[in-house]
């Protein structure tokens, strides 16, 4: 089974169980998964997302997972800009 080193960041760590909140962490998936369908088997909501890096490239949801993949998962961010990468959400999530 391929795996992959996911991160998830600051509030996205509500959704994960402690052991996998501010660290990165291995686990395997299937060959055809999505970085949307990996996201979601950790209970974190696609909607809440809105930058995932991996290998340090922007992807979209879309995004097929390989083995041995670095994934970072962030929320919205309110005070820095990111306007050179794929937003995954159309607007902003909050109001400053």
């Amino acid at each position: 089974m391929p795996v992959a080193n996911f991160r998830f960041y600051a509030g996205l760590n509500d959704f994960l169980p402690p052991e996998r909140r501010f660290t990165e962490f291995a686990d395997g998936f299937l060959d055809a998964a999505t970085v949307k369908d990996c996201i979601a088997s950790f209970g974190v909501p696609h909607t809440q997302v809105d930058l995932i890096l991996v290998n340090g490239q922007s992807v979209d949801f879309a995004y097929r997972v390989r083995d041995g993949d670095r994934i970072s998962v962030y929320p919205v961010f309110e005070t820095f800009d990111i306007a050179g990468v794929t937003r995954l959400q159309p607007q902003p999530l909050r109001d400053g």
